[in-house]
Order: C-alpha cells, then structure tokens, then sequence
C-alpha cells in the first residue's frame, strides 16, 4: 500500500471513534465464566481431585465395614443409617475449598487482574460458589453409587433422596461463606486448611453422623442435639427413607439462612477491601 492510499490523521481518527466499544459480560456470565474457571481448577489441584472422587468413596467403604459389624449386627444394616449421614460429612469437609481458592487467587494477584476486567465484580466470589456446588454434587453421586453398591436402599426412593441431596447443598453453599471470610484472613492456603481441621473435626464427630443419639450419655446428647450438623444428617436420613423431616429441614434452612444472611456480608466487605 502507497503512502497516498493511506487515511489521513483526521480520517484515522474518525474510523477509530466510529467502532463500538466492547459491551461488558454481563453479571450472570460473569458468574458462569469463573464457574467454570473453578471446575477446570479441579484437575490441576491433586487435593481436590482427591477429595472429590477418592475420599468419598474410601469413606464409605472405610466406615460401613470397619463400624458395620460393631454398630448394627452387619454392614448392610449399618449402611442404612451411615450413607445419609457420611454424605453430609463429606461434603461439609469439601466446603473448605473454597476457601482454598479464594486464598490462593489472592496470593497468586489474580485479584489485580479480575479489578481491570470490565465485568461484575463480585463474580469471582459467586462464581467459585458455583463451581462447588458442581463439586459437591459430584463427590454426592459418588458416595450414593457405593452406596447402592454396598446394598443401601433408601425407602423415600428418588424423591427423597433428591430432597436430601438439595438440603445438604444448601447447608453446605452456607458453609462455604465462612471459609471465604477465613480465606481472606489468613495468609497461606495451607492455613485456610488447618483452621477448617480444627472447627470441622469437632462439628462432625459430634454428631449423629455414625451412632444414634440414644447411645451417648444424656448431658452430651443436649450438645450433640443442637449441632447443626446432627440437625442435617437426621434430616437427610428422614428424608432418604421417606420419614418425617418437617422439623428438622426448617431447622437446616433457617441455620443456612442465619450463616448466609451473617456471613455474606462480611465477606463481601472484606472482598471489596482487598481489592
């Protein structure tokens, strides 16, 4: 091309100022972007590779045989009561990877990048949430398929093990806005893990998760009673095997409202403070 077929300055300006500006993504793409961000994480990160499809498994086999013969006569019996509840552990456990992440973005200044992104800016946030409830729905299928396996049979059919599985996703996504706080907080990811042991070794051992609240003394039955944890798992036992749960469900919602509607917004100042 000659120098005379060239625009000139004025004319270069104007088919410059004549193109529309990029149109930013919108907040629900936004979300879906980064969720899918966080599922493709999955592969690259061992520990979660292995959380979400060995340990599930391995703690179902682990607790039904070792506790089965002990607790119930045969493991079969016992996998009638544990599969509800170990379900509920371990998804509980998974929800600290969230705030993993969260951790690891920071330290690694991806925060920087997402600031100069023209997009909704508490996306990364809701989008990690997204991706886990993927997570959780995947190491959920997992333990209900080892389950079934190992000869479980939940009486409330597909139903009621649906309703089971939604309830223990929303008690978990509400989980998941206090391991965000804690992943804001403290300075490494392997801190965001240590401070997950030591809450959520007591929260689920003290629970209804593996025997029968009848079986503990009477003080330590009014502790168990009250956790949350307790309240989850016999829900999602009702539930399973189709027995009455109306309690127990509207005690998990309104515990998952309760974190939800404390938690949320402290993270999201502290999110908008460490950008």
């Amino acid at each position: 091309m000659s120098a005379d077929s060239l625009p000139s300055g004025a004319r270069t300006h104007e088919l410059l100022s004549s193109r529309r500006p990029a149109k930013p993504a919108s907040a629900l793409s936004a979300v879906a972007t980064l969720a899918w961000r966080a599922m493709l994480k999955i592969k690259h990160v061992p520990f979660q590779l292995f959380d979400v499809t060995v340990t599930p498994i391995m703690f179902t086999l682990l607790f039904t045989y070792v506790f089965g013969g002990a607790l119930a006569g045969t493991p079969r019996e016992y996998i009638q009561y544990l599969l509800p509840g170990i379900t509920v552990q371990t998804i509980i456990f998974i929800t600290v990877y969230t705030g993993v992440g969260l951790n690891s973005d920071i330290k690694k200044g991806l925060y920087d990048r997402f600031r100069s992104l023209p997009m909704w800016q508490p996306a990364p946030l809701f989008g990690a949430l997204a991706g886990d409830v993927f997570r959780y729905s995947f190491a959920t299928i997992l333990i209900i398929i080892v389950g079934l396996l190992l000869g479980f049979r939940p009486q409330g059919g597909v139903l009621g093990v649906l309703a089971a599985v939604g309830l223990v996703l929303i008690f978990c996504f509400a989980i998941s806005w206090l391991w965000i706080i804690v992943g804001m907080l403290v300075r490494t990811p392997e801190s965001v893990m240590t401070t997950s042991f030591v809450f959520l070794m007591p929260l689920t051992f003290m629970s209804d998760i593996f025997v029968n609240l009848e079986t503990m003394p009477g003080w330590l039955q009014e502790v168990v009673g009250r956790n949350p944890v307790t309240l989850l798992a016999r829900a999602s036992r009702a539930l399973m095997h189709g027995e009455p749960a109306a309690g127990d469900v509207l005690s998990v919602l309104i515990a998952s409202a309760v974190i939800v509607l404390v938690a949320a917004p402290i993270a999201m100042r502290l999110y908008r403070k460490e950008r």
